[in-house]
């Protein structure tokens, strides 16, 4: 299973970190992890030099009640790259989860923002990404709601991570765990064969089959699992399943077939990110601190 110790969550004091900073505040509690809150000065904000200063600002976005009991610290940061300044920070610290707020652009086939863009498609860890408009997924006391979360598979080895983060966060939580593996369009003409004995094998019987054996047989004495196979473009399956299902996260692998990041980070990742009504997370490999990082850090 997955550890989380260290999670990394920025934030500008708007309404819209507030949420991501509360999911991850609520993360903290549940993982027993250390939070490091990052505050980043640009030329577009007014310059904050003073760390207590800083602190003030948090305090009025957030209640002080919020951080008992949490191991939280804050890291203010000049720079003119929000985005570099968010890999960077999660590099040196070596943070297993980055938790951040995403503007929903006005149309749903435009871009992420151009900072969650960035640390997504760069972190040197798993990105959980979420939205304002999101359903409601963290109570007042700050426990997180995840009863079902969604991993998307396509038996890559980066679906395999996406699975190891998925069946770690259902255990701590004890949610179902809904598995989807999405096949070409037009790969067979009835799903329907996919689970009744046939004498020729379809590809749904087959991806059904092998999605059955992922999950290991002493994860089902403890967490309920649902496999589904689907066929189609894998955003859009994905999605309708997440919303017909109400799922409460979305894990995915960062690469991997149909899943790939191709010249503006992949169709389908940046797709379900944008479009997605509840939070994703992005499973990437964990990097190791560069000898750049490591300069800068110095």
């Amino acid at each position: 299973m997955i550890n989380i110790n260290h999670i990394l969550c920025p934030t500008d004091f708007t309404e819209h970190s507030k949420n991501a900073m509360r999911y991850a505040l609520g993360l903290a509690r549940a993982h027993e992890a250390e939070l490091l809150l990052v505050y980043c000065n640009t030329a577009a904000r007014p310059n904050v030099t003073e760390r207590s200063e800083v602190e003030l600002d948090l305090l009025k976005h957030i209640d002080a009640s919020d951080l008992a009991g949490v191991s939280w610290r804050l890291v203010v940061a000049n720079t003119d790259d929000v985005g570099d300044e968010i890999t960077h920070q999660a590099q040196v610290e070596r943070v297993d989860l980055i938790v951040m707020g995403s503007r929903r652009r006005p149309h749903r086939a435009a871009l992420l923002g151009s900072t969650a863009e960035t640390v997504s498609r760069n972190a040197p860890c798993p990105v959980l990404v979420m939205h304002n408009d999101d359903r409601e997924s963290i109570s007042n006391e700050l426990q997180i709601g995840l009863q079902r979360v969604l991993v998307a598979y396509d038996f890559s080895d980066y679906a395999e991570l996406a699975l190891n983060y998925g069946l770690s966060l259902a255990q701590e939580h004890q949610a179902e765990l809904h598995l989807i593996h999405v096949l070409p369009p037009r790969s067979v003409s009835d799903p329907e064969i996919a689970w009744y004995p046939s004498k020729g094998e379809s590809a749904y019987h087959t991806a059904a089959r092998r999605l059955q054996r992922v999950v290991p047989p002493e994860i089902h004495r403890w967490c309920r699992i649902k496999n589904v196979v689907g066929q189609g473009q894998p955003y859009r399956e994905i999605l309708n399943y997440a919303e017909k299902n109400q799922i409460d996260l979305i894990c995915l692998g960062a690469h991997g077939v149909g899943f790939g990041m191709r010249a503006l980070f992949g169709s389908n990742v940046d797709r379900v990110l944008r479009q997605s009504p509840c939070p994703v997370l992005v499973a990437r490999p964990l990097k190791p601190l560069s000898a750049h990082n490591a300069n800068r850090a110095a």
